[in-house]
């Protein structure tokens, strides 16, 4: 459960920012809504890059699957960067109903994603490494930038 836990744990940072976020885009706040939409979007697209460039590799490795649940893992990220782009246009527009329009299905995307990944993928990935590799690719993930 070592990369179970610790992926879920970063969704639901990522989750808290986004609710954040919207709340304060809701309040007419687009000061501390860009601010936070910042943090989400970083904290975000840097989860995506532990994953892409650190344990999609390592699970398709050890597992010889490369075009199951990680291709779509992908793809959906690519989805949500767009709607991230999306997103951060209308802060700059300070476009409040485009901004929620938008947030609103990347909340549906991202719930959707998020459950495959904790109730599949991960569960997956804790099952086929081996103990010391799931050690060294958390390690590995701590240490991604954007």
């Amino acid at each position: 459960m070592i990369i179970s836990n610790y992926m879920r744990a970063e969704h639901r940072e990522c989750d808290e920012i986004f609710a954040a976020a919207e709340k304060s885009i809701i309040e007419g706040d687009f000061e501390q809504a860009e601010r936070q939409f910042l943090l989400f979007s970083e904290d975000t697209l840097t989860h995506f890059k532990k994953e892409e460039e650190a344990l999609f590799p390592t699970f398709e490795e050890v597992t010889g699957n490369t075009e199951g649940p990680t291709r779509m893992m992908r793809y959906e990220h690519e989805q949500m960067r767009g709607l991230i782009g999306k997103m951060a246009e209308a802060i700059e527009n300070q476009d409040k109903d485009a901004y929620l329009s938008i947030a609103e299905s990347m909340m549906i995307l991202l719930q959707q994603h998020n459950m495959k990944e904790e109730q599949m993928l991960y569960a997956m990935c804790d099952r086929a490494i081996p103990q010391d590799k799931k050690e060294s690719v958390i390690e590995t993930m701590k240490t991604v930038e954007l």
